[in-house]
Parts: C-alpha cells; structure tokens; sequence
C-alpha cells in the first residue's frame, strides 16, 4: 500500500512564528497616513490594535516564540495533515508528485484561526472586552467566533453580503460561537449607509466590510479591531503552515519544486510560502505560484502603488498591488478572494519576481475542485480550489515535458458550508 497521509506529533507543532520582513531583499515601503500621505510610526495603530500585534507588525525578530496559552489551543488540531495525492496524479497521468498540505481539520474549517487564535490572545492579554472584524466568505468570521469564545471576548462580524446571502450555515456557525454577524453593507455605520444610499443591492466587498468594522472598532473605548490577512503579524501567524511542511516534506525525502497557493489578501498563500523564502534566497530552485480569481486579479492585473485597505479610506496607505479600493468585485463564490489588493509582503515579493501569480476563471475552479474530490476525497473550499487549479496546471505541464517535479499546494479549507456553489456550478447556473 502507498502511504497518503503524512503526519507529525504533537511534539513537532512548531513553537515559533517565522517572520519573513528580515529576510526581504527590498524593505518594505513605509506605511502612510491616509490624509497626509506622511510616514507614520506604531502607535498610529493604537486605536485599532492591541501593542502585543503592533509590535510583531513592524518586529524585525526573524523568530519569535508562540505564547504557552496560544500552543495549548493550537493543539485542539495541529499539527495538520499533508497528504500525497495519488489518486489526482493518476487521473491526470502526470510524472509529477502532488502533495497537499490540509487545513481544514480545524474546529472552523480552514487556516484562518491560526491567526484568530493569536490575535484573541494578545486582545485578551490587553483586557480588550470587545472585537470588530469582516469577512468574505465567512470563513475568518467564524474563526474569531470560536477564538473569541474561548478567550471571553464579545465579537462582531460584518460579513460581505453576496456571502452572507451565499453561505447560510457560516452565519449559523459564527452564532454557534456567540458572535453577532451582519450583512455588509448594513445600516449600523456611517459607511454601509453611505454604500447602501448609492446601491439598495449593493453585494458588498471586504474593502467596504473592513470600514464598517473599522469605524466600528474606532468609535467604541471597549473595542479593537482584527483582519484576518494582509498585515504583516497575520502572515507570521499563518507562518506555521509552511514550517511543518518542511517538516513533513523532509520526513519523506521530499522537497518541492514548486508551492502553490489560493491569494485573496495573502494568509493562507504566505503562510505556506514564506517558510521556503530563505531557501530560495539561498539558491534552491524553487518557484512560489499564487493563484487568484480572473474577476478580482489584483496581484496580475493591479497597479503597484500606495492604497489603503478599504473603502472609507480610514486605514494607513501601504504599498501593494492593488485594484483600488472602491473596487466592487464580481459575486463570485469565492468570496475570500475578493479583497482588491494584497499583503505588502507578498506584493513586495511579486514585484521582484521572487512570486509569481496567475489568474483563473471561476467555472475552471470548479473543474478542477469536482476532479480533487473525486479522486481524493475531500470537498474544497472555492478558494482553495484556485490551488488546487494551480496544481493541476502545473502537473500539466510535467506531463506535456515528461519531468518528475514535486508540487506542493495548500488546501486551505474545506467546503462543506460551500454547497450552494457546487449547486449553482453543476445546475449550470454559474
């Protein structure tokens, strides 16, 4: 029998966050105020984030040790399994090696509370009784419910409408953990009013969700804000994913030529990606692939330039690649991928072409998800399907030239309250 899944103990979870900003050939541009356009220091972050978050955003610690409390909750599901995808590699008749590094054994289904784990600590640390955040496709908004309800900490959710409407059961679960979630935009902020008074249907987009939850966060004394991707301490935070890859990788005489990833605003992509940077850095031929959707394609077709992160423009300018931040995506169903801009860590790297990144059109996602989970098993998330496209194209191309390369992808969650999708895909509908 051919070994599938490969797995570490417990013992093996990482205990450090990797933080990539040392490790950058180029620096990162500085923040900006958003009405001077003046570089801007910390403590301008003060009013949205707890000083324990500010420090690791602009920390320039390469490692930097993950708190006892922090570990004893990531131990509910990690370390998480990567699996050897045999069944995929037969049905495309590739020499290619395909693994794929499983996210969605957590309690919310996905990567994203390895972050909302951390960022409800340090909240808690600093007595913060109450956190506003967004979410997409509910996926981080139900991450912080359940990281909030183990930390004592009241939450508020503004989810992007098309989603809200889209996936039911993410709501469901957001209350499951006590949360309250709303659909964005709504008629509790000056900013979903204003959105709302220029488009009744307005669907939404994590730009707007973010002012909403921003002017949230900023009006209340009680309350701090949290994202779920894009900063720089997210993206240490999601840091574990990548580590214990190399670890699994290593276990079986593997290394990857090629990792490919789902980007919306940049978690999942860089905390499987960043860990192999020093590597790369050193000479090892691998390459970085992030895979985003055809309809909101800011790291392809963005321009490289200061924006801020949403639509009220309330948050500090940061330099990425970016649609703008009035742009209105389509309503597509991967609805965590349709942030208009990216980290400034992976923009940085993209630049620079130490990243790559393509574009996919939604009906080839889910393609590619239907034949995943037909020969594997497991039923994707539409997000992480775009990795898994991603992958299927590179396997392709093995095929095409007879080359045995190693692909490694993130499967960053799984799909079971993305039904309605699959629906809408096998109707025709899509």
């Amino acid at each position: 029998m051919q070994s599938r899944m490969i797995t570490l103990s417990q013992n093996e979870i990482p205990k450090k966050w990797y933080n990539a900003l040392p490790d950058l050939p180029r620096p990162l541009d500085p923040p900006l105020h958003p009405g001077t356009r003046e570089p801007i220091g910390p403590e301008a972050l003060t009013p949205l984030f707890p000083m324990g978050l500010i420090e690791q955003e602009v920390s320039s610690q390469r490692w930097i040790d993950i708190p006892e409390e922090v570990m004893d909750i990531l131990a509910l599901w990690r370390p998480t399994p990567m699996f050897r995808a045999v069944g995929l590699e037969k049905a495309l008749g590739t020499p290619a090696k395909i693994f794929y590094k499983y996210e969605g054994t957590s309690p919310a289904g996905s990567h994203k509370p390895n972050t909302a784990v951390a960022q409800a600590y340090y909240n808690k640390k600093e007595n913060v009784k109450r956190i506003a955040t967004e979410t997409g496709a509910g996926q981080w908004g139900s991450a912080l419910s359940f990281a909030c309800s183990l930390f004592g900490i009241e939450c508020m959710v503004y989810m992007v409408r098309i989603s809200f409407d889209q996936k039911p059961y993410r709501k469901s679960l957001i209350n499951t953990w006590g949360a309250n979630v709303v659909p964005s935009p709504s008629n509790l902020t000056a900013a979903g009013r204003a959105a709302l008074e220029k488009d009744p249907e307005c669907s939404g987009s994590l730009g707007l969700a973010i002012s909403e939850a921003v002017e949230d966060a900023a009006g209340r004394e009680d309350t701090k804000y949290a994202l779920g991707s894009v900063l720089n301490h997210v993206l240490l935070h999601q840091s574990i994913i990548g580590q214990e890859c190399i670890k699994q990788m290593a276990s079986v005489g593997e290394y990857p030529d090629v990792v490919v990833g789902c980007h919306g605003g940049g978690s999942n992509y860089a905390g499987l990606t960043l860990p192999f940077l020093p590597d790369k850095l050193g000479g090892k031929n691998i390459r970085f692939v992030a895979v985003e959707p055809k309809s909101c394609p800011s790291l392809t077709e963005g321009k490289y330039e200061y924006d801020v992160g949403d639509v009220a423009g309330m948050t500090p300018l940061m330099m990425m690649y970016t649609l703008g931040h009035d742009f209105m995506p389509a309503p597509i169903h991967a609805g965590g991928l349709r942030y208009h801009g990216g980290a400034p860590i992976v923009s940085n790297l993209i630049h620079d072409g130490i990243m790559e990144a393509i574009s996919v059109e939604q009906k080839q996602i889910f393609e590619s998800a239907v034949l995943f989970a037909r020969t594997e098993g497991h039923i994707p998330a539409p997000e992480s399907a775009h990795a898994i496209h991603g992958a299927v194209a590179e396997a392709l191309k093995c095929k095409e030239s007879g080359e045995s390369k190693t692909i490694l992808f993130g499967l960053s969650g799984h799909g079971h309250f993305d039904m309605g999708a699959y629906d809408a895909y096998f109707s025709g509908r899509m």
